[in-house]
């Protein structure tokens, strides 16, 4: 464990640790409490939503017949500017939420008032490579609230003050490693995964002790010289492939499996050098979380050169598919084909293409594509869809057991894309990605629509067209709605059962996160970021 390089920017404010606020300042979140959020809707515990990743809420005041009187109750203004995609956590009235690049910001959840303020003293030659310099949010077990940072450390917060309790170097920064995920808290546990793979990485996954950071098991998702998969690697390509692990993923806690996608092999857009499937990137991984040990691996683009990372957070349910009760893991890849697997043993049951898409004939039997001739990159330049940010990209989708339906932000985009040099170089950040790249395609025939897919088939029951490049997961409720946003800026809730438009308003800048709600003091609210703001709805 090194010294701590973080310093405590904050301190709780007097008058929110008094009286009925004491109260407020005292989580405590147990295992089983996260294990059984849906018995407690008022609270948003983990990331997403749940440990199956649903993005769902049993909360329902704010409902299809009242939807339309929502009403903006607070605002809160980040310290500085940045890309702002948190998902905010929300624990017996108090907020936390992340400030780009590295800021931990608690907030009362009834005011918007800051409760205190954490963040990362970052070195100035800070390397992120293929990624934006932003926070997607943290985790909290216990009081203790824990975030990854831009520059690949694990730090545990007091969750009433702020106060710095431990910290890890995950990975070197100065080797390219660097994080914008949120962690995931199960048992005792945070598991944390990491970034930067087109600065020549070999990716993992980790697991640390809840309590004192100690590192409990890694895994490496590309294997090594004797281990099964490394002939899919041609050389010592191996050594540098990137399949990075830089969003989060889901927990079976039954199963005691996680389920964690992998980034792009690297170099991303010329794949000579390294022939073969190029094992595990851009793949599913279920892992003993006990031990690190991977279950199986499903791989959804073999030897990948278009920079489609499986890293959308995939979504857990039970369903009867062919007439036999499944645990189903599902995911809408960034390859624009959903697929429906078995996560018990990672069979392939369904899987289709939920996009516009040239690529691929389809899918075979087992999952595997059937490819299109000439969709590799060319020094010329060559057309394919979907574009390099996908037909969905780190966003998060949600599913409802109530209509059985898998929503899904989609992006409808193509793009030229150019081959660059076969070598990689690691230590050569101007040759990142193998130094090709690619040429949007733009006009009326780009867009991006909510889907609504059948879960278990992953036909499209309806669509609710957007104008622009949206960058907005989708949150489900027991209110029978889905609210996303658009590139516009417009905040909206739709009927989940039709997609019919019920509610927007105007934010004045584009949403790039996933949407939330929760409950305090027996009312509902909805939370939408914005540009530089933290922006919270309810009914009057």
């Amino acid at each position: 464990m090194k010294a701590a390089k973080y310093i405590f920017c904050g301190v709780a404010l007097l008058a929110l640790v008094l009286g009925s606020r004491l109260q407020s300042l005292a989580q405590n979140v147990t295992y089983d409490e996260i294990l059984h959020s849906a018995s407690h809707p008022e609270d948003w515990l983990t990331y997403g939503g749940n440990y199956a990743s649903q993005r769902f809420s049993e909360l329902k005041q704010i409902n299809k017949t009242n939807v339309d009187s929502l009403k903006l109750r607070w605002v809160y203004q980040l310290r500085r500017q940045g890309i702002f995609e948190s998902s905010p956590i929300v624990v017996d009235g108090m907020m936390y939420v992340t400030e780009p690049p590295t800021t931990v910001t608690a907030l009362d959840v009834r005011t918007g008032r800051p409760v205190w303020r954490w963040s990362a003293d970052l070195p100035k030659n800070l390397l992120t490579i293929g990624l934006f310099p932003t926070n997607r949010g943290v985790a909290i077990l216990g009081d203790t609230v824990y975030v990854a940072t831009i520059d690949a450390h694990l730090v545990a917060l007091d969750a009433k003050t702020g106060t710095v309790r431990w910290s890890v170097e995950i990975g070197s920064n100065k080797e390219a490693v660097a994080i914008t995920q949120a962690p995931l808290a199960i048992n005792g546990k945070i598991i944390v995964g990491m970034g930067g793979g087109e600065g020549g990485l070999r990716g993992y996954i980790d697991a640390y002790d809840a309590k004192d950071g100690k590192r409990l098991w890694r895994l490496y998702t590309i294997p090594t010289t004797g281990e099964p998969g490394v002939e899919t690697w041609e050389g010592d390509t191996y050594k540098y492939g990137g399949a990075t692990t830089w969003n989060t993923g889901a927990y079976d806690p039954e199963l005691n499996t996680l389920y964690w996608g992998t980034g792009n092999p690297a170099p991303d857009w010329n794949g000579d050098a390294r022939k073969g499937d190029n094992l595990y990137s851009c793949s599913l991984l279920a892992i003993d979380a006990d031990t690190g040990k991977m279950k199986w691996y499903f791989q959804f683009t073999p030897h990948e050169t278009h920079d489609w990372d499986a890293a959308e957070p995939p979504i857990l349910f039970d369903a009867v598919i062919n007439g036999k009760k499944r645990k189903i893991v599902a995911q809408a890849d960034r390859n624009a084909f959903y697929y429906v697997l078995d996560r018990e043993t990672g069979e392939f049951l369904k899987g289709q293409a939920y996009a516009h898409q040239t690529w691929a004939k389809g899918l075979d039997a087992k999952g595997r594509p059937i490819l299109n001739p000439d969709i590799d990159p060319t020094t010329q330049g060559t057309l394919v869809y979907p574009s390099i940010t996908g037909t969905v990209n780190w966003t998060s989708s949600s599913y409802s057991p109530l209509t059985g339906l898998f929503y899904v932000n989609t992006r409808e985009m193509g793009a030229y894309y150019y081959k660059g040099h076969p070598e990689m170089d690691p230590y050569n950040p101007a040759d990142i990605g193998g130094g090709g790249g690619q040429k949007l395609v733009s006009g009326d025939d780009a867009y991006t629509a909510v889907r609504a897919l059948d879960a278990t088939t992953g036909e499209r029951k309806w669509q609710f067209k957007m104008i622009g490049d949206s960058w907005t997961g989708t949150l489900a409720t027991a209110g029978g709605l889905v609210f996303c946003a658009d590139s516009q800026g417009n905040f909206f809730a739709l009927d989940a059962a039709d997609g019919k438009p019920l509610w927007n308003i105007q934010l004045g800048n584009a949403v790039r996160a996933n949407p939330i709600t929760y409950a305090v003091d027996g009312k509902q609210y909805v939370v939408a970021e914005a540009g530089q703001s933290v922006s919270v709805f309810s009914l009057p």
